[in-house]
C-alpha cells in the first residue's frame, strides 16, 4: 500500500492512497464466504459454492463491492497511523479507481487537530474578588438558620406578609373551570412568590373564611400562558414565629455552646466558600486570557457537529426535564433563535479551542494522570449527576467513557499550570496565592470541563420554578 498526504487547510487533508490487488486477498476470501452463507444455488451446499459460480451467478462486481467496503476501514486506519495524524471524526472517502486484478485507489478527506504553539502564558494577569465576610453576611447567614427552625402557630386575624396560609384555590378560563385548576388546602407563605403572580395581594388582609378572586398567567397545567380568573379562598392563618437569637438557639441549631461561637462559624465557613469562589474565578479568568493568547483554527465540520450536540442536549435532556421546549427557554430568556444559535456556535468555539490548548499543554508538559485522581473525579462527577460512585463508574466502564474522563483530570492538571503561573490579585490589590490549595487541581478540572460541555442556563429554571 501506497499513501500521501495533503494539506488542504491547517484542520483539513487529503489522503491518497494505492493498494495492491493482492493485499486485497484476505478482503476478497471473506467477501465470498459470506456470499456463500447468504445464498443458495441448487446443485451446491451452503457454503460450499465456488467462487466462479458466485461469480457467474451473482457478478464479480458484488463480490468487489463486499470486499472493497471489508479492506477500506484498515487501510485508511494505516495510512493515518503512517502519516501520524490526529484525526477527527469520520472521513469522506472517494473510490477513485478499482481494477479488478489490478489496483485500487481511494483518497479520504478528514479533520485534524491543528498544529497548535503553545504561547507564553507566563505573563497572565488576572483580578479576582478580594476575600472579605462582611458582619452583614454572618448576620444574614444565621438569620437564614433561624428560618428554619421557625415555628408557627393559628391565629385569628387577618393574614399579612410572612404569615402561612392554607388555601383554597380554583381557577377559571373563559369561564369554565378547569379540571386541573382545582386545588384545596394548599400551604403557602405570603411573600414567597411560590406561587401565581397576584396571590400575595389577594389573601393579605382575609381572615379565614375570607375570599378573593384575581386574574394571573397560568404556568403550567392544560392552559399554561393563558390568563385564568383564579377564586382564592383562606380556610385558616398562622404566624409564623422564629426562636430567640441567644445561646439557647445555638445550642438547639448546632453543635455550640454560644451564639457567638455559632457566629464564629458562621463567618469561617463564609470565607471557606469565598475561597473556593476566588479559586475558581481565577481559574476561569485565567482561561479566559490564555484562549486570547492562543491561535486555534477550528475544524468546521467539528463545530457544526458540536453546535448541532449541543443544542440537541438541551432541547432534548435539559429543556425536557425543566417543562419546557426551545420556543419557551427563548421566550424566557428574551433571545431570538439567531441570538440564541450565534451563542451556542461562539460556547462552542471556546469548548473546542479549551480542548485542543489544553490536551496540547499536557502532551508538552508530560502530564499524567494516577488513579486516585481519577477516582477522586469519578466520585465528584457521579455526585453532581446523581448517581452512587459504583453506578457511575459502571456506567462509564460499559460506556467506554474512561478515557473521557482521563482527559477531563489532565486537562485540569494542565489548567491548574497555566494558573500556578500567572499573577492573581484581588481588588484590594493584594497578591493572592493558590499554590497551597489542596483543590487546585480539583476546581481546575471543573473549570475546564465546564468549558467544554454544553449546561442549560440555571435561570431559565429558577425562573420556571419561581
Amino acid at each position: 500500500m501506497k499513501s500521501a498526504v495533503e494539506t488542504l487547510n491547517p484542520t483539513r487533508v487529503r489522503l491518497s492512497i494505492e493498494v495492491p490487488f493482492e493485499e486485497l486477498k484476505d478482503s476478497l476470501d471473506a467477501a465470498y464466504k459470506k456470499i456463500n452463507q447468504q445464498v443458495t444455488v441448487k446443485g451446491f451446499r451452503k457454503g460450499k459454492i465456488p467462487a466462479r459460480v458466485i461469480d457467474q451467478r451473482f457478478g464479480r462486481g458484488a463480490v468487489l463491492e463486499e470486499a472493497v467496503n471489508d479492506a477500506l476501514p484498515k487501510f485508511y486506519t494505516e495510512a493515518v497511523n503512517e502519516g501520524e495524524l490526529n484525526v477527527l471524526g469520520q472521513p469522506e472517502v472517494d473510490i477513485t479507481e478499482l481494477k479488478d486484478g489490478e489496483l485500487l485507489a481511494f483518497t479520504a478527506e478528514v479533520d485534524v487537530r491543528p498544529e497548535i504553539e503553545i504561547p507564553d502564558y507566563s505573563g497572565i494577569e488576572v483580578t479576582v474578588d478580594a476575600l472579605e465576610v462582611t458582619d452583614e453576611e454572618v448576620e444574614k447567614a444565621v438569620e437564614q438558620l433561624r428560618e428554619r427552625f421557625a415555628s408557627t402557630n393559628p391565629v385569628e386575624r387577618a393574614a399579612a406578609d410572612g404569615d402561612v396560609v392554607t388555601i383554597d384555590l380554583q381557577a377559571k378560563v373563559d369561564g369554565e373551570v378547569l379540571e386541573d385548576g382545582v386545588a384545596d388546602g394548599v400551604s403557602y407563605t405570603i411573600g414567597s412568590g411560590e406561587l401565581l403572580d397576584g396571590i400575595d395581594d389577594a389573601v393579605t388582609g382575609l381572615e379565614a373564611g375570607g375570599e378573593a378572586t384575581f386574574t394571573s398567567q397560568l404556568k403550567g397545567g392544560s392552559a399554561e400562558g393563558k390568563d385564568a380568573e383564579v377564586t382564592v379562598k383562606v380556610t385558616a392563618v398562622a404566624a409564623r414565629e422564629l426562636p430567640e437569637l441567644d445561646d439557647d438557639f445555638a445550642q438547639m441549631a448546632s453543635e455550640f455552646d454560644t451564639l457567638e461561637e455559632l457566629k464564629a462559624d458562621s463567618r469561617k465557613r463564609l470565607e471557606t466558600t469565598k475561597q473556593y469562589d476566588q479559586a475558581t474565578q481565577a481559574q476561569e479568568r485565567v482561561l479566559e486570557e490564555l484562549l486570547k493568547l492562543a491561535e486555534v483554527p477550528i475544524p468546521e465540520k467539528l463545530l457544526a457537529d458540536e453546535v448541532q450536540t449541543r443544542k440537541h442536549n438541551l432541547e432534548h435532556h435539559q429543556l425536557g426535564q425543566m417543562g419546557l421546549d426551545l420556543e419557551k427557554y427563548l421566550e424566557i430568556q428574551g433571545k431570538t433563535l439567531e441570538e440564541f444559535e450565534n451563542e451556542t456556535s461562539e460556547q462552542a468555539i471556546k469548548g473546542i479551542k479549551t480542548q485542543f490548548i489544553l490536551d496540547e499543554l499536557v502532551n508538552k508538559e508530560k502530564l499524567n494522570v494516577n488513579q486516585e485522581e481519577l477516582t477522586e473525579h469519578l466520585m465528584r462527577r457521579a455526585a453532581s449527576s446523581g448517581m452512587s460512585p459504583d453506578q457511575f463508574a459502571q456506567a462509564v466502564v460499559e460506556g467506554g467513557q474512561v478515557p473521557m474522563l482521563v482527559g477531563e483530570v489532565a486537562r485540569g492538571k494542565a489548567l491548574a499550570v497555566v494558573v500556578e503561573a500567572a499573577k492573581v490579585v484581588d481588588t484590594n490589590g493584594e497578591i493572592v496565592d493558590l499554590e497551597d490549595d489542596e483543590d487546585e487541581a480539583a476546581e481546575a478540572t471543573e473549570t475546564a470541563e465546564a468549558a467544554t460541555e454544553e449546561k442549560a442556563d440555571d435561570k431559565a429554571e429558577e425562573k420556571n420554578e419561581a
